[in-house]
């Protein structure tokens, strides 16, 4: 197995295909450790290496001692690309880093003595056209029991701009390397919202993907029909919903639409916030413009979605809203909101919801 040394998420030791020798005097704690914490569209199928392709999906543990690792697999998805993961350590600098094989030991190393214990959350930054990562455990002294994760729940329901795609380029500029290289999911506007409404989070999101119509050769994929799933780039394996009954839900989609006919646009977002609704039948539900949308998207979609959350309110559910963003957001890679846009559009939005939800 290759090691790649993480060292107080201070700067990153890559061992060159060196072994590093025992990496730890403790124990494999197993996936299944009833002291790990999960939180994301994840696959148990196999409890002892659950399976996850979702941005955003946590893990989370508290460690004895001084060092922990982080057992994952890869999918090297066309035989050559590898996801990014964001790491956290108690209240330490996150900071990210990319799988090199298909096995690596992630090792972090944190501040204090042996008879210490720390906090380490991994985050999926990229999303599932990447592939799958599984997690195979932690190998530390132990684990102790970790803070209950908060009890408000959130789903975010959206494209590109809701996986954090080219956001960024602290490492790779845009138009270098591969597109996924500016992935980052935990600095995304869902789980910035999230973290400072303290609540968790889901993120329900392709790339590309749309109400009616996806781009980029994504043929027949398009959020209604993949919302079931665990894998929603491919349409496969079934979620369980009573895993995680959100309290609030927020659907960002349309920016790949484009401007579709009024009324059958209306119609099919009609329908899947009734497919929303059958699945979570005391969330508030939030319609979102795009961040990114340039005037004439922005403007259609605030008439059609403003007649939408008029026709659901109608009907009698008078938990569908709508909020519009102050102004666009397009200044990362491909024009998506870079980091700072993400922040700024997290900050909208929190405050938006705080005064929906008395949070």
């Amino acid at each position: 197995m290759k090691y790649l040394l993480v060292l107080a998420g201070l700067f990153l030791q890559h061992t060159g295909g060196r072994p590093l020798g025992p990496v730890f005097k403790g124990r494999l704690v197993p996936a299944d450790d009833k002291h790990i914490q999960y939180m994301g569209r994840i696959d148990f199928t196999d409890p002892k290496r659950p399976r996850f392709w979702s941005p955003g999906v946590i893990v989370r543990a508290r460690f004895k001692g001084a060092s922990c690792g982080l057992l994952l697999r890869d999918e090297v998805i066309w035989g050559k690309d590898h996801n990014y993961v964001e790491i956290v350590v108690d209240d330490r600098e996150p900071y990210r880093v990319q799988m090199e094989t298909n096995r690596d030991t992630i090792r972090v190393q944190a501040a204090g003595g042996p008879e210490d214990d720390h906090l380490v959350t991994l985050c999926k930054d990229t999303e599932s056209g990447i592939g799958y990562l599984e997690f195979d455990g932690l190998l530390c002294e132990g684990l102790l029991p970790a803070s209950p994760l908060p009890s408000r729940k959130i789903e975010f329901i959206g494209n590109s701009i809701t996986c954090g795609s080219g956001i960024d380029v602290s490492e790779t500029p845009c138009g270098k390397g591969k597109w996924y290289d500016q992935h980052n999911a935990w600095f995304s506007y869902g789980p910035l919202t999230a973290r400072a409404l303290d609540a968790q989070w889901h993120i329900s999101a392709v790339s590309g993907i749309g109400l009616m119509h996806s781009c980029c050769n994504m043929g027949e994929i398009i959020m209604p029909r993949v919302f079931d799933k665990v894998n929603q780039r491919s349409d496969s394996i079934a979620w369980d919903f009573s895993r995680y009954t959100p309290d609030v839900v927020t659907v960002c989609l349309g920016q790949n639409d484009g401007i579709q006919d009024s009324t059958e646009f209306c119609n099919n977002y009609v329908l899947f916030l009734e497919t929303l609704r059958s699945h979570y039948p005391y969330a508030k539900i939030v319609c979102l413009g795009s961040p990114m949308g340039d005037a004439g998207l922005n403007a259609a979609l605030r008439g059609r979605l403003t007649a939408v959350a008029a026709r659901m309110n109608r009907t009698g559910d008078m938990q569908v809203y709508t909020y519009f963003y102050s102004r666009r957001y397009f200044h990362g890679c491909g024009m998506h909101p870079d980091m700072e846009e993400h922040r700024q559009i997290a900050a909208e939005l929190t405050a938006y919801l705080k005064k929906l939800t008395g949070w």
